[in-house]
């Protein structure tokens, strides 16, 4: 694993030990950035289920202001901080070693407003995808988010999450990459 592009290209990524976690390959990870940015212009960034760190490392090389990254399993939180270190992206940064649901509410009040959201839990936990209308419902996404899920090919995940809906799902062996926008415009 590396990063693909911007201000960080290039640099290599730890995987996390062990068989716990499944690690987003560079050829999906450079499909999902390409069909949603490929750039950012700051934002906050959520990794809900982080893993190595791959998905929101790269959003902070893109341009991505603060990523915050959702773990449980103690290896892969320190697999994350040496991730960021070895790109010296620790300021950008904020590891949080919790359930996602746990770290779901701790999100709600903090009133964050979240511009990117990454889901990917382990595929045999369908239940997490609700975490996602939990954060539209409690108002912590941005209008102009964006919400990606990774699950399995047999799964089909919602339509919608609120106002935010599915725009885009491609197929990568047995993995589909789900992404919602919010198509509603805002009210003036």
């Amino acid at each position: 694993m590396r990063v693909i592009s911007g201000s960080r290209k290039g640099l290599p990524l730890k995987a996390v030990p062990g068989m716990n976690t499944r690690p987003t390959t560079d050829k999906v990870k450079e499909s999902i950035f390409n069909m949603i940015g490929p750039y950012f212009d700051g934002g906050i960034a959520v990794d809900l289920f982080a893993g190595s760190g791959n998905l929101g490392i790269e959003s902070l090389s893109r341009g991505i202001d603060t990523c915050i990254f959702i773990e449980k399993d103690p290896k892969a939180i320190q697999t994350i901080k040496d991730n960021l270190t070895k790109c010296r992206l620790e300021d950008s940064g904020e590891i949080f070693k919790a359930d996602a649901a746990r770290a779901v509410k701790a999100i709600e009040k903090r009133e964050l407003k979240i511009d990117l959201l990454f889901v990917d839990p382990p595929y045999d936990k369908l239940v997490y995808y609700d975490l996602v209308q939990s954060l539209v419902d409690k108002g912590c996404m941005s209008k102009s988010a964006i919400i990606v899920c990774e699950h399995e090919k047999n799964v089909t995940l919602e339509k919608s999450y609120g106002d935010f809906e599915l725009v885009k799902k491609e197929i990568y062996g047995g993995t589909v990459i789900s992404i919602y926008r919010c198509l509603k415009e805002e009210e003036n």
